[in-house]
């Protein structure tokens, strides 16, 4: 299996992280919160067939909209605020209002709840960054 991703970063990412020290200790703005997002692609693109900061919806000061489709071909467009993820819509670019769905505070976390493949593609880069440190340390 090919992975755009060094599973070393997997335990010490939380699929979001506190920017307050890049601004100056401010609240996010919307560059920042589009940052976060693209932070947040970068992190899972490996276990998903596709995933994309929207430039298509509005980002606002707090909030930018990440479009993902699982590997099992599922899409959903995602809203990322400082409460978390959630699923806002069930395709790209698309925000239904009336959907009350609940925030995780990370991607790894919503990702785990939509997608048994992404599971599983967690899984397995886990068990190659430890087989590699096994490897490494019997050196």
């Amino acid at each position: 299996m090919q992975t755009n991703c060094n599973p070393m970063d997997l335990s010490s990412v939380s699929g979001f992280e506190d920017d307050s020290a890049l601004n100056g200790g401010e609240g996010t703005d919307m560059k920042d919160m589009r940052l976060e997002a693209e932070a947040v692609v970068s992190d899972v693109l490996f276990a998903v067939n596709r995933m994309l900061v929207s430039t298509s919806l509005r980002c606002a000061d707090d909030v930018a909209y990440i479009n993902v489709e699982t590997r099992e071909g599922s899409t959903y467009c995602l809203e990322l605020t400082e409460a978390g993820l959630r699923v806002v819509g069930y395709a790209f670019d698309q925000v239904d209002d009336c959907l009350q769905t609940p925030y995780h505070e990370t991607v790894y976390s919503l990702l785990d709840t939509l997608s048994p493949a992404y599971r599983e593609a967690f899984g397995n880069a886990l068990l190659q960054r430890l087989e590699a440190l096994q490897r490494d340390g019997q050196s």
